[in-house]
């Protein structure tokens, strides 16, 4: 019996010993005690997928041509490359999300000429836009202050009050990385950082005269007048934006969500971009390495005998595969990856410029030829790459592996742009 009560007593000293210890540790605030333990107390952070956009993991393919083509090679020769996860949206920005684009600029410089209620102080950083205000139109006391913003009596057509959209400007920012990584100019950094911002100012409305002066002798009216206003066409791709326009979307798509972040008190993520060129070709693909086009069999039919894109076949014949113009953005069957139209509807612009060599010098880790040309620059450095194909072109551009280019200040009435966004991390499965 004894021995019993010297081993409970025993036992009872032991949790009291350690129950002393936790005591201590818990009273000293959560000290490292001299111990490399990192930052405590972090946020946790799982990446969200960004709505309407779809996940595409990490992975190498072979990029450039699926077949032999001698005359294709002399301006992209196959190469394996590597592409870290990103996400891109399922489908070509619609005539309705762009539109959101277009009523923010427009309702920003709205809220700026009414004054007031519709604007915050921000101490030394000058006023912002309180949107919780409403805009109230109709107004009596904000007619002619906003009557700005409108259309001239002389310039109305049948005296409809419409918004003068040559108004419609968007100011926007970015830091040149480029620029700062220059070891030559990185001592101009530590001076003064403001030295890699750069401004731009972009007229935001697209061009919907591009339907006109894209084609000669082709009644193409009735899509100028309607497709990018009217509610019929709201789910189908925006088109008549040129790449700096698709740019400056990007940047205030980043804004618009990062400030609603930075409002709940979460971390913001990555910007909104362009897709690379080895990038779009990547998620082109679904996965199937070498498959010539995005749903990955060698041809343009289905078993039945359908057309799987919206493009120009057989010898124009328009209709024979569905479409005529371009269709809704979810049209015809995803890849394997889930994105929509990723051959033909309209084609896309790439964030990389254009360049015959380009395959031959850049990198194979995230290939990536970038250059922002100036506008008084010859045309030759303002070509940007454009993939996909789009309704007015015959199947040879719908591959997955042909590049294509226009020049980076002409917008046109088949080439529209999809967004994607940087994967925080390695991929989902750290998660």
């Amino acid at each position: 019996m004894a021995s019993y009560k010297l081993v409970k007593a025993n036992q009872m000293y032991k949790l009291l010993f350690f129950g002393l210890i936790l005591f201590v540790l818990s009273s000293c605030g959560g000290g490292d005690h001299g111990e490399l333990i990192g930052v405590q107390n972090r946020e946790r952070w799982y990446q969200a997928d960004p709505y309407g956009m779809i996940y595409i993991p990490s992975g190498s393919y072979t990029m450039g041509p699926s077949d032999q083509d001698v005359p294709y090679s002399l301006v992209s020769q196959s190469k394996t490359v590597s592409i870290h996860a990103f996400y891109m949206d399922d489908t070509e920005i619609t005539n309705n999300e762009y539109r959101q684009f277009v009523n923010w600029v427009r309702d920003s410089l709205a809220h700026r000429l009414l004054g007031g209620d519709h604007l915050v102080e921000e101490g030394e950083y000058g006023e912002r836009i309180n949107w919780e205000e409403k805009i109230a139109w109709d107004d009596e006391e904000n007619v002619d202050v906003l009557s700005e913003l409108f259309l001239p009596e002389n310039e109305r057509f049948y005296k409809r009050k419409e918004i003068d959209t040559r108004k419609l400007k968007f100011v926007y920012s970015w830091i040149d990385l480029h620029d700062a990584a220059r070891k030559s100019m990185r001592e101009q950094g530590m001076k003064d950082r403001s030295y890699f911002i750069k401004y731009d100012t972009i007229s935001v409305y697209p061009d919907t005269l591009a339907f006109i002066h894209d084609f000669t002798y082709s009644f193409n009216e009735p899509m100028t007048q309607m497709y990018f206003w009217h509610p019929a066409y709201d789910d189908y791709p925006v088109v008549g934006v040129n790449w700096k326009q698709a740019k400056s979307f990007c940047i205030w798509r980043t804004q618009l969500m990062n400030s609603y972040l930075s409002a709940e008190g979460s971390s913001i993520v990555q910007d909104f971009r362009l897709p690379t060129e080895s990038e779009w070709e990547y998620a082109a693909r679904g996965g199937n390495d070498l498959a010539p086009y995005p749903w990955g069999g060698p041809y343009i039919r289905n078993s039945r005998g359908c057309f799987l894109g919206n493009f120009k076949p057989l010898r124009g014949n328009y209709m024979d595969d569905g479409g005529f113009y371009a269709v809704k953005a979810t049209s015809y069957w995803p890849n394997d990856y889930g994105l929509y139209c990723m051959a033909g509807n309209v084609s896309e612009w790439t964030s990389n410029a254009y360049d015959e060599s380009a395959y031959n010098f850049t990198h194979d880790l995230n290939p990536d030829y970038f250059y922002d040309a100036k506008k008084d620059e010859m045309p030759v450095m303002k070509r940007k790459v454009i993939r996909g194909g789009s309704w007015k072109d015959v199947g040879y551009f719908l591959q997955t592996g042909t590049r294509s280019y226009e020049y980076q200040d002409t917008a046109k009435c088949y080439i529209g742009f999809r967004c994607v966004m940087s994967f925080l991390g390695r991929d989902k499965s750290d998660f």
